[in-house]
């Protein structure tokens, strides 16, 4: 083609491109957030994030390390990553030449009556034929509208948003291991406050039937004591279902053996101490939250793939070239003669499509709008579970100091009736209805700081999780 005739067909492309003019800009303004939160306290307390969680107990440590070892979930999470690396990888050598090589070797046999009739005088025809070939090819899209750099620039995004998600499912694994341990724990604690309702109802009992021996009590109150004494075993055989069911969680998420969690589990002492919530800006909880990261990212190559897609309206220039041999006949191969070779530079490009890729590109605008309508749905929700996790520590934080006060007084309360029912200064209704009131107390009061203790689990993971330390 001409030097002007293919001046004139690339100005017909580029007007082509041209006439539908840029895509629609899609707005994605920055959330606005509150100053703070509601329920977070007024003046920093100097708690770290990874304080949070049970750190520093053995079976929560052990637990956390063979489960970031060996889940499934976070290899699962990790291959996502490889796959999101191996695209960007693609994108990012789409823009560098390619070049190829290929040799062959062709045999040929031709009938001379395909030509009709006999050839002239002097002329003849080889009906056979071998020829031996090899050449070196490259091509190279040179981008002069950016579309490849678009493409790449969202793979890396989509590697970001791969990565964050990982940290995303790292986080609520920790979460997991860390409330089933504190649940673990609050179980051994309950079972210790029923072990000693059961004692204290032993005790009771065991009063009581010596006094019906001694025939200044009926044998009633013996029966009621004994019954008292039934209803703390029964509480201890519920226990049972639930520890099984905590086990069977661990193995779940460690993918270890059931030997090995219950191993794991009888190490050390658990960790009594229940920290102080940290102080915290919504600033700071979207840099950390990993679900908003992913969400931003994925905003981000969303938005490279709208550029991308828009700039298929332009033409593509392509250079292409081959180098190599063709010889007819095995010791011409490295003949001079024999070197072959093209060189060709081409454009291409949408002139009339019927509005194809202005239909792609209003697909790539509503995705980048369905993008940042979510990002803005993950900046909202991570703001709602902050202000959750900060008003569940306070709610839980208040069950269990006025749980523990009442437990207080109601075991001090049954100790003075047992007092009183020694010196004969109360019946034993007046005993066993203190008892009553008493049993249970401890364990609730056990229950109340594991919830204390699984709120700030919550108000960690809210928070965007940490690395351990």
């Amino acid at each position: 083609m001409k030097p002007r005739a293919l001046l004139m067909v690339a100005s017909a492309l580029s007007l082509a491109a041209c006439v539908g003019g840029p895509p629609r800009e899609v707005a994605t303004p920055v959330p606005v957030l509150p100053d703070s939160f509601l329920f977070a306290p007024e003046a920093p307390v100097g708690t770290a994030l990874a304080q949070l969680l049970p750190v520093g107990d053995p079976a929560f440590d052990t637990l956390a390390a063979q489960a970031l070892a060996s889940s499934p979930t976070l290899a699962e999470a990790a291959a996502r990553v490889e796959q999101a690396r191996a695209g960007a990888d693609r994108a990012g050598a789409e823009r560098l030449p390619a070049v190829g090589v290929e040799a062959s070797v062709t045999g040929t046999r031709t009938n001379p009556n395909s030509f009709g009739g006999s050839l002239p005088t002097g002329v003849s025809l080889e009906t056979e034929r071998v020829s031996y070939a090899a050449n070196l090819t490259t091509r190279w899209d040179l981008d002069l509208f950016g579309r490849l750099r678009a493409q790449e620039r969202a793979a890396l995004a989509r590697v970001d948003a791969a990565d964050a998600s990982a940290r995303a499912v790292r986080s609520a694994l920790l979460a997991e291991i860390a409330a089933t341990v504190i649940d673990w724990r609050t179980l051994q604690a309950r079972e210790a406050e029923v072990r000693n309702d059961l004692d204290s109802a032993e005790e009771l009992a065991r009063l009581a039937g010596v006094r019906e021996r001694a025939g200044i009590a009926p044998g009633f109150d013996r029966v009621r004591a004994e019954s008292s004494a039934a209803s703390s075993r029964s509480r201890l055989a519920a226990l049972e279902s639930e520890r099984a069911r905590l086990l069977g969680r661990l193995v779940t998420l460690t993918a270890q053996g059931g030997a090995q969690v219950r191993s794991a589990l009888a190490l050390g002492e658990p960790v009594t101490d229940v920290p102080a919530p940290p102080a915290t800006l919504p600033s700071a909880l979207l840099a950390n939250r990993p679900d908003v990261l992913a969400a931003a990212a994925t905003l981000v190559a969303q938005d490279a793939e709208l550029a991308a897609t828009a700039r298929r309206r332009f033409p593509v220039f392509d250079l292409s070239g081959a180098i190599g041999l063709l010889a007819f006949g095995i010791g011409d191969v490295f003949d001079s003669e024999s070197v072959v070779g093209s060189l060709a530079a081409t454009i291409a490009g949408p002139l009339l499509d019927f509005g194809r890729v202005q239909a792609e590109i209003d697909g790539a605008a509503a995705e980048k709008r369905l993008a940042f309508e979510s990002y803005r749905g993950a900046v909202f929700t991570a703001f709602g579970d902050a202000e959750a996790g900060y008003g569940l520590v306070a709610a839980a934080d208040g069950e269990a100091a006025a749980v523990a006060q009442e437990a207080a007084n109601l075991q001090r309360a049954a100790r003075l009736a047992n007092t009183r029912y020694e010196a004969g200064l109360a019946d034993f209704l007046t005993v066993l209805e203190a008892r009553r009131a008493a049993d249970a107390s401890g364990e609730r009061a056990a229950a109340a700081r594991g919830r204390a203790q699984r709120a700030r689990v919550v108000l960690w993971q809210a928070l965007g999780g940490s690395e351990l330390p």
